[in-house]
């Protein structure tokens, strides 16, 4: 399993202090099936706790994943529930066109993405 981040959500949770470990359980999560929602395509939201504090309170994270036939999963987008209640149909729109274009990519083009820091490797260790 290829476990990837965005730029953006990079920044996000290294802000809110998420470690890669939590991005690893929920990507094992979201392979098992265990979402909170499938919004179609290639698109998937999951729960993540906060940091010292459990799931009800924390983040709800927008993940890319085609299952079974890829390995790959990015994380796109995060929001924490007491500040947004869902994504518009516009966010939801663009994140499934950046998810599809994501788990239909060659392997040169996300080296080529890995290269110019637009998506960053979240290191697993099963």
């Amino acid at each position: 399993m290829l476990v990837f981040k965005n730029k953006w959500f990079n920044r996000w949770a290294r802000d809110e202090d998420i470690p890669d470990s939590v991005l690893c359980g929920a990507a094992k999560d979201l392979t098992e099936g265990k979402v909170e929602a499938d919004l179609g395509g290639c698109l998937f939201k999951k729960r993540l706790p906060r940091p010292g504090a459990g799931k009800s309170g924390g983040y709800r994270v927008v993940v890319g994943y085609k299952k079974p036939n890829t390995a790959r999963i990015i994380f796109l987008y995060a929001f924490a529930k007491n500040t947004k209640a869902n994504m518009s149909a516009k966010e939801e729109t663009a994140l499934s066109l950046v998810a599809e274009s994501f788990v239909s990519a060659t392997d040169k083009q996300l080296q080529k993405l890995l290269t110019s820091n637009a998506i960053k490797e979240v290191q697993c260790h099963d």
